[in-house]
């Protein structure tokens, strides 16, 4: 099946390019995931009982446990969404520092968010376990949503962490010759000139009998000329 020239080149454009990077579906996996956690415990989180319209958190009437999972979901979301416009520009950062510090910042809070979703989805798990039974009319089905996607957040960040460690391992900066590189210089050596090169010695021409200090020896010097004395005449 032939494909036309178009698609192909919108294959090959930089932004299907980006989408494919595992890093940045690892991303966006988060996000949904995170969306759906902040979602579901808002719209249906809070509900009436069945003997009163006073609204409570559906996790055991815990309200704490509903706003934990909201305000982390909607950081979480947040986080991802401006990770995601980072990495759009991340091959325009020209200085090697700021990419390490961007990749250093991405594994520690990866692994922070890791930590996160870990005791957020004990402490769901836990307050939805001592929930008691059709103690509220709607809303249980939203409660095993977010501790779902708790679960599923807790793997997401540990795959995106170590993504963010592969980066920083392979874009590790070598001493000097980064540096180097970047400036477009080469190092060159200077080797002293061995025995076996020849040395350019002036030649002395015999039909020229000028010579320069510097090509004479300093041991040879210019021959005296005898002096005569006069002896007194007896």
């Amino acid at each position: 099946m032939h494909i036309p020239e178009s698609l192909q080149d919108l294959a090959d454009s930089e932004a299907v390019q980006f989408l494919k990077k595992p890093k940045t579906i690892t991303r966006i996996c988060a996000g949904i995931f995170a969306l759906i956690i902040f979602s579901s415990l808002l719209t249906d989180g809070y509900q009436n009982k069945t003997d009163s319209s006073q609204l409570h958190c559906v996790l055991n009437s815990n309200n704490t446990a509903c706003s934990f999972s909201v305000g982390a979901g909607l950081l979480a979301f947040l986080c991802c969404l401006a990770f995601l416009v980072l990495d759009a520009h991340e091959s325009r950062i020209a200085s090697t520092r700021f990419k390490s510090a961007f990749q250093l910042l991405d594994f520690i809070l990866a692994v922070l968010w890791t930590a996160v979703w870990f005791v957020g989805f004990c402490f769901l798990a836990n307050q939805w376990q001592h929930s008691p039974p059709k103690h509220f009319l709607l809303g249980s089905s939203s409660a095993k949503v977010a501790v779902t996607f708790a679960f599923f957040s807790i793997l997401i960040w540990i795959f995106q962490a170590y993504l963010a460690l592969q980066d920083l391992q392979n874009d590790a900066p070598v001493p000097y010759k980064r540096s180097l590189d970047e400036r477009g210089m080469v190092l060159t050596s200077l080797s002293p000139p061995s025995a076996a090169s020849p040395v350019n010695t002036p030649s002395p021409d015999p039909h020229n009998l000028s010579y320069t200090g510097s090509s004479l020896s300093p041991y040879l010097s210019t021959p005296k000329v005898p002096r005569l004395a006069m002896m007194p005449d007896d």
